[in-house]
């Protein structure tokens, strides 16, 4: 079976949980197909092309480059026999390629441009095309895989055109080989924490609806004892300057009120944040929408205790009071109500070392034991079989 994955990021330019999604995915497929990888980037090794935007678009909105990224991906499609793409950014060249060289095409939505209305204000039209782009792929697709039973929830909501029985869940999973725990305290060295305090940890980029400057504002009445770590960027799919703006007043702000506020505005080599993850006393998840919740499922890999807000796929991952404290969302026009349960829940866990241990167990045992790739392999490549035998 010749299959094409179609995705923006891919090894060593990976910045969210999308890319880290269609890494291990890759990995799984490779033992059971012919599998093409196509990415952003420079450069071609075996199994893998990278293609980047059109040179004559170096100053053109980024929404612009990005269609003659799929342009060049279904131009060199031809002999698949199957096209998986994943968010917007590759979606619209799997639809081409369906229409082109008339191939099944899968489409993993990981974000929902209509969840995201913001965007409108930030990007003009570029928001609408990246809107037109999503609406187009998915709605041409032969199957479309929603990574949570919340996410395909969304997904219908958003594109009620969709025939149901077309949008499947399969789940994402986690390495928990390679996320495991790891004592050793070099990142924390290097970032200077107390080792004698305990910290909550935040993993992500910095966008509106990662929920960081509920964060923030939730953490001015944090434990006093406790440091807050903050390890993400504004880069990539959704990062917006206005976001992070936003969240640099904030820590500003928070730093005058109490220390131990700890902001690394850069992906970390994995090894050093699997060891931020590992002695975290609780990882905390704010989102405003979260398709699964991949840092949560990374945090139990880790054997520790999380905190997340209850939207999309995270009451999939964390078991509420067993693994970690569910925070319900709160009413849009009032913030402060879902910052005040958060900051009581992550108190809870801050105050209770020895419950947050074992929640951290729980979450170890409950990773390894339901979100194995190998299951997410498995059923991915069950849904090209059936696409590939239909008439």
């Amino acid at each position: 079976m010749k299959v094409g994955l179609l995705t923006r990021e891919y090894p060593p330019d990976v910045h969210g949980s999308a890319g880290a999604h269609v890494e291990f995915l890759a990995r799984e497929l490779r033992a059971r197909t012919d599998l093409e990888v196509h990415c952003w980037g420079d450069g071609e090794a075996e199994g893998l092309l990278r293609h980047r935007p059109a040179d004559g678009l170096a100053t053109s909105p980024d929404v612009l480059r990005t269609l003659s990224v799929d342009l060049a991906m279904a131009a060199e499609l031809a002999g698949r026999e199957l096209v998986h793409s994943h968010t917007w950014y590759a979606g619209l060249a799997g639809h081409l390629a369906k229409l082109l060289y008339g191939v099944p095409h899968v489409m993993t939505a990981h974000a929902l441009e209509p969840l995201r209305p913001w965007l409108a204000e930030e990007q003009g039209g570029g928001y609408a095309l990246s809107s037109w782009a999503e609406r187009t792929a998915l709605e041409g697709a032969d199957a479309v895989v929603a990574v949570s039973h919340g996410m395909r929830e969304d997904i219908l909501a958003a594109y009620p055109a969709l025939d149901p029985a077309a949008v499947r869940v399969i789940h994402s999973g986690v390495d928990t080989l390679l996320y495991r725990p790891d004592h050793d305290t070099e990142a924390l060295e290097r970032i200077g924490l107390d080792p004698e305090r305990p910290f909550a940890l935040y993993v992500g980029r910095i966008a509106r609806e990662k929920g960081v400057a509920h964060l923030l504002r939730a953490a001015r009445m944090f434990d006093p004892d406790a440091q807050l770590v903050l390890c993400g960027s504004a880069r990539g799919a959704s990062g917006a300057p206005g976001a992070d703006t936003e969240v640099r007043e904030l820590v500003a702000a928070l730093r005058g009120e109490r220390d131990g506020v700890h902001w690394v505005p850069r992906p970390l080599p994995r090894p050093r944040l699997i060891q931020l993850l590992t002695h975290a006393a609780v990882v905390v998840c704010p989102s405003a929408h979260e398709p699964l919740g991949t840092v949560a499922l990374e945090a139990m890999a880790c054997g520790t205790a999380v905190v997340a807000s209850a939207v999309g796929g995270l009451p999939e991952v964390v078991d509420d009071g067993t693994t970690g404290l569910l925070v319900p969302w709160g009413p849009d026009d009032r913030p402060e109500v879902f910052e005040a349960a958060l900051t009581q829940a992550v108190n809870r866990v801050l105050d209770d070392p020895v419950q947050a241990v074992r929640m951290g167990a729980a979450g170890r045992q409950r990773a390894v034991r339901e979100f194995g790739w190998d299951q997410a392999g498995k059923r991915t490549y069950e849904l090209y079989e059936e696409l590939l035998a239909r008439p």
